[in-house]
C-alpha cells in the first residue's frame, strides 16, 4: 500500500503545484517582461534535460565525431531550424541516430 500512497501524494502534490500558479496568475496581472521570459522557459528546461544526454557518453564528455548521440542532435537542430516541423525533426534525429549506431556497431 506505501507505494501506491506514494504515488498518489506525489500526483496530488504536483497538481496542487501546477494549479496554484494558475491560480494565482489568474488574480494578479502580469508584466509584460515577465510574460515575455516565461516564454523561453520550455525550450530552457527541454535543453537542460537534452544536451548532457547528447555531450555524455559512458559517463564522460564525448564532443567527439564518435558520439552518434552528438552527430544525430546536430542534424536535428539543423532540421528543425531550416523547417520547424516538429515531427520532420524528431524523425530525421532518430533516423541518423540509428543509421550512425548501425555503422558504429559494424566498425567495432
Amino acid at each position: 500500500m506505501s507505494p501506491w500512497l506514494t504515488i498518489f501524494a506525489a500526483g496530488l502534490i504536483t497538481y496542487a503545484t501546477r494549479l496554484s500558479f494558475i491560480l494565482l496568475f489568474e488574480r494578479i496581472e502580469i508584466p509584460a517582461w515577465l510574460r515575455r521570459a516565461l516564454r523561453f522557459v520550455p525550450a530552457a528546461v527541454l535543453s537542460a534535460i537534452v544536451l548532457p544526454e547528447l555531450v555524455f557518453q559512458d559517463g564522460s564528455l564525448a564532443v567527439t565525431p564518435a558520439n552518434p548521440r552528438l552527430l544525430a542532435g546536430i542534424v536535428a537542430i539543423l532540421v528543425a531550424w531550416r523547417t520547424k516541423n516538429i515531427l520532420l525533426t524528431l524523425v530525421s534525429g532518430m533516423v541518423t541516430l540509428w543509421i550512425l549506431q548501425a555503422i558504429l556497431q559494424t566498425f567495432q
